[in-house]
């Protein structure tokens, strides 16, 4: 009876710390980037010249562009990300709907039936469900699978409109180094 008593108390508070756990949908979050990377650190290196003060100019401009293409991107992402979400909550919504109704229609008919019918028509109605079951799960996979796709499809977006900032960071560098070497 202790025993019983212990793994139910176990696991009620196994539940409750599930319970208490946000529910969010994984999806990477893109590493922030500083506002102008690299081009400080290249200007303390360069002597301050005319040239070199038109290049920082124009690398924090370009810099500064490439990060609102950049963020503009992945707020394009996540917009995918939480209609597709959405989108496949809806189906699951749905297909779970249907299930239901299925259950319904099952029980109905066993109590429908005649007394001496009652055990075939129990076995029908248990077929039936599990067809209805079957179906509202692989609507619900199918739903889930649509809805990874397009989390990682957003995931890579968001990666290569990093890559192409940080890309934009290095040329800048690049530009008001060589405008410091003339």
């Amino acid at each position: 009876m202790n025993k019983l008593l212990a793994t139910l108390i176990c696991g009620l508070f196994a539940t409750s710390v599930y319970a208490q756990a946000p529910a969010t949908h994984a999806v990477p979050a893109t590493p922030a980037t500083p506002a102008v990377p690299g081009v400080q650190a290249a200007t303390s290196a360069v002597p301050a010249s005319p040239a070199v003060v038109k290049a920082e100019a124009k690398a924090e401009k370009d810099v500064g562009k490439a990060l609102a293409a950049e963020a503009k991107d992945v707020a394009k992402a996540d917009e995918k990300v939480s209609k597709a979400v959405a989108k496949a909550d809806e189906k699951k919504a749905k297909a779970h709907a249907k299930a239901v109704k299925t259950h319904a229609d099952a029980m109905e008919d066993v109590a429908k039936a005649d007394p001496e019918d009652k055990m075939k028509a129990e076995a029908k109605a248990d077929k039936k469900v599990a067809k209805g079951n079957l179906k509202a799960e692989k609507a619900m996979i199918k739903a889930d699978e649509k809805a990874v796709k397009k989390i990682v499809d957003a995931s890579a977006d968001k990666a290569v409109s990093h890559a192409k900032t940080h890309e934009a960071a290095a040329a800048a560098v690049a530009d008001v180094k060589k405008a410091g070497s003339k």
